[in-house]
């Protein structure tokens, strides 16, 4: 500011009062882009117009009463006027703490859709993403800045369920992506050309000269952590995909099969038929192959695992029989699957909800049964 500046402010001060003085001074911020001064200057202006104090100095004379309810929609308006002109600058890092300050996720969230990872990657990722600003939008900016296995990392943290699914369905198509135009190569190098539209399971049929010992067709730890992952999808596309994928990495040569956690110890061949089945192929095949694996497992992860597929299957009954007979004892804290009690609901089988509540002499979900019984 040059003398001139506070000149002419005096002037206003004399010939228009305070009013016309912080309207100049808001006009000037807004002008010159110091707009966390012009918030300054409008919280300055509700002060002088409820008769309190312009610089708050004394926390115990803070308005109250209606006094309090003026002040803070009028700090809430300053708030979004302040992160909104960030907003229009593409400065989304630096509107974020204005509408976090009021609760107002929503401009935020609707601004990141269109930002590309710059200078400012990692706030916005930390916005995003760690503050589930917009999860999936974060998501997308980790993968196409960091690349497939810091986005595998990523997942692992997934904050919420907000923007899970649309996140996961971008790493499927990611790797799934990747993998066919590295089969479309290799196809065409040694045939000349391959076939067009053609998907993955179509490339490596009938060619199995593309597994020799030492070939692969992308990072194989990655595709381990994606089967993993695509147990939870939704999408049918997705799955096909993801089905896919466990085939070729089946047709890999030996030292390039990982042995997994129970129940999916055969990497590939496990969460084929797992995901097989959750695409609506060879169902009760891959029931009876889960459930082929209860007998012998060393901890409940095998019956909660074939208890969530039949939860995703519909076949409700059939997981409260199984749920009964090996979770049983199991803390609720320990389960990743349905309980017995909720299953019964799920299954709609109030006669059994009754009978288990009875046994774990629980008086509330027996209450809850009768009533639904009737």
């Amino acid at each position: 500011m040059t003398e001139h500046s506070f000149e002419a402010l005096d002037r206003l001060l004399a010939d228009g009062g305070p009013a016309a003085a912080f309207e100049h001074l808001a006009h000037t911020f807004r002008e010159q882009k110091r707009y966390p001064m012009l918030f300054e200057t409008r919280l300055m202006q509700i002060r002088l117009d409820l008769g309190l104090p312009l610089i708050a100095a004394d926390p115990s004379a803070e308005p109250s009463g209606e006094l309090r309810k003026a002040y803070e929609s009028a700090f809430i308006a300053a708030a979004r006027e302040t992160g909104g002109l960030y907003l229009g600058d593409g400065e989304i890092t630096r509107a974020w703490p204005y509408f976090r300050a009021i609760g107002d996720t929503c401009p935020v969230a609707e601004a990141l859709e269109t930002a590309e990872p710059g200078e400012d990657f990692e706030g916005l990722v930390e916005i995003a993403f760690q503050e589930r600003v917009n999860p999936r939008k974060g998501f997308e900016l980790v993968l196409q800045k960091l690349g497939l296995c810091r986005a595998i990392s990523f997942f692992e943290q997934f904050p919420g369920r907000d923007g899970r699914q649309q996140s996961l369905n971008l790493l499927v198509s990611t790797l799934y992506n990747d993998l066919l135009e590295s089969l479309r190569r290799s196809v065409a190098h040694v045939e000349g050309s391959a076939p067009e539209g053609a998907g993955v399971l179509h490339l490596i049929t009938g060619r199995d000269w593309l597994f020799g010992e030492y070939d692969y067709y992308v990072d194989s730890s990655h595709l381990v952590s994606i089967l993993r992952f695509a147990i939870d999808l939704e999408d049918s596309e997705m799955l096909r995909k993801s089905v896919e994928m466990a085939e070729y990495g089946r047709r890999l040569a030996p030292m390039f099969h990982f042995k997994g956690e129970a129940p999916f110890e055969n990497t590939y061949e496990d969460y084929g038929i797992y995901l097989r089945a959750l695409a609506g192929e060879c169902v009760d095949e891959a029931v009876r192959h889960f459930h082929s694996k209860l007998a012998d497992a060393a901890d409940s992860a095998p019956a909660q695992t074939l208890v969530l597929l039949l939860v995703r299957l519909r076949r409700y009954g059939e997981a409260v029989d199984v749920a009964l007979e090996h979770l049983q004892d199991v803390p609720p804290s320990q389960l990743g699957c349905p309980s017995a009690f909720q299953l019964c609901q799920l299954a709609g089988d109030f006669d059994k909800l009754k009978t288990v509540a009875r046994e774990q002499d629980d008086l509330l979900t027996y209450a809850a049964a009768a009533i639904q019984g009737e």
